[in-house]
C-alpha cells in the first residue's frame, strides 16, 4: 500500500551490523584509538565500533583482561573484541584469534585472555595470514597493523580458519584465580582499580563469603583489612573494609574515599589473606583444595 502523501515513514532494517569493541592501554591523548578505527571502518564501513576502555594502566595485562571478561559478558553473540595491551610488540609473542562463548577476541598472546579461557572452551588459533594485515606492519603498533584489519575482515565474514591454524599451547596469565599458600591461607591479587578507588581482588565471591562470619586478616600494601560489609552504607566513612562486588569477585574499599590511595596498592600487586575458620562452609583446608583444583 502505497502511503499518503506528506506522510512520514519509517524504514526499519533487519540487518544486523557489524559489532567490534575496543579495548587498550592507549589513553585519549594520542592518535592510536583513532587510528585502529580508521583501518577497521575504512575496511568494514558498516562496522559499529565500541569503546570498552582506553584507560587500562600502561602494560596492566591483568587489568586488562579483568576489564575485557566483564564487559565482554554483557555483549550479544559474534560481537569481535579487539584487546591490545601488549608490552611484547614486536617481540616473537604471536597475535590470537580466539572463538570462545559465541564471541570473537583478538589479542596478543600475552595472558591478556585468561580469564575468556577460564569460562569457556575456547578455539584459539595463531593470526598468521598476512594478506589481512596493513602493509608495511610496524613493530610497534600492531594494534593498527594487524588486530583491527584482521577484526574489519572477521566482520565483512571472513571464516576463522582463514587467519591460522588453531594452537593449544596459548598463554594463561597467573592471575586468573588465588594460590593456597597453606592451610587458611591463599595468595591473592588486584586485579584492577576502578574509579572510585576501590581494588578488585582475584577472590571468588562465592568461595570466600564466609568472611562474612569469621575473623580474616588481610594484608594489601601498608594496610590490613578486618571488617567485613554487606553494603559501603554499613561502614562508617574512611573506613576500609572489604566487600563482595557487581564483579563477582571481593573488592577492597573504602567508604567515600579511595582504597588504593589508602592503601598504597596499584593493579597487579599481590594480597595475602589469612582466616582460621571458614564458619561451616568448609574447612579451610577443603577450600584450600578447591582453591588449587580449579587451577
Amino acid at each position: 500500500m502505497e502511503p499518503e502523501p506528506g506522510a512520514v515513514v519509517f524504514i526499519v532494517s533487519t540487518v544486523k551490523l557489524p559489532l567490534i569493541t575496543l579495548t587498550t592501554d592507549f589513553g585519549l591523548a594520542d592518535h592510536f584509538v583513532a587510528a585502529m578505527k580508521g583501518v577497521i571502518l575504512g575496511i568494514a564501513p558498516q562496522a559499529r565500533i565500541v569503546d570498552i576502555s582506553h584507560q587500562i594502566e600502561p602494560f596492566a595485562i591483568a587489568q586488562a583482561a579483568f576489564t575485557l571478561d566483564q564487559a565482554a559478558r554483557c555483549f550479544p553473540p559474534r560481537t569481535i573484541h579487539v584487546a591490545v595491551v601488549d608490552p611484547g610488540v614486536g617481540s616473537a609473542r604471536r597475535p590470537l584469534l580466539a572463538e570462545a562463548g559465541g564471541q570473537y577476541f583478538i589479542a596478543p598472546d600475552n595472558g591478556l585472555l585468561t580469564m575468556i579461557y577460564a569460562r569457556t572452551r575456547p578455539r584459539v588459533r595463531v593470526i598468521s595470514a598476512q594478506r589481512y594485515f596493513r602493509h608495511p606492519v610496524s613493530r610497534t603498533f600492531h594494534g593498527r597493523d594487524i588486530f583491527a584489519p584482521v577484526a574489519a575482515h572477521l566482520a565483512l565474514g571472513t571464516a576463522p580458519a582463514s587467519f591460522g591454524k588453531l594452537i593449544s599451547d596459548y598463554v594463561r596469565g597467573e592471575f586468573e584465580r588465588p594460590a593456597p599458600a597453606a592451610p587458611g591461607r591463599w595468595r591473592a591479587s588486584i586485579l584492577a582499580v576502578d574509579r572510585f578507588g576501590n581494588m578488585i581482588t582475584n577472590l571468588p565471591a562465592a568461595d570466600f563469603a564466609f568472611l562474612a562470619r569469621v575473623p580474616f586478616r588481610l594484608k594489601a600494601g601498608r594496610r590490613v583489612v578486618r571488617r567485613w560489609a554487606e553494603s559501603y552504607s554499613e561502614a562508617a566513612p574512611g573506613e576500609l573494609l572489604l566487600i563482595a562486588g557487581s564483579s563477582g569477585y571481593l573488592e577492597i574499599a573504602v567508604r567515600e574515599s579511595s582504597a588504593v590511595r589508602l592503601c598504597g596498592c596499584a593493579a597487579g600487586d599481590r594480597i595475602e589473606l589469612r582466616c582460621a575458620s571458614t564458619g561451616g562452609a568448609k574447612t579451610a583446608e577443603a577450600l584450600t583444595r578447591t582453591t588449587a583444583e580449579r587451577g
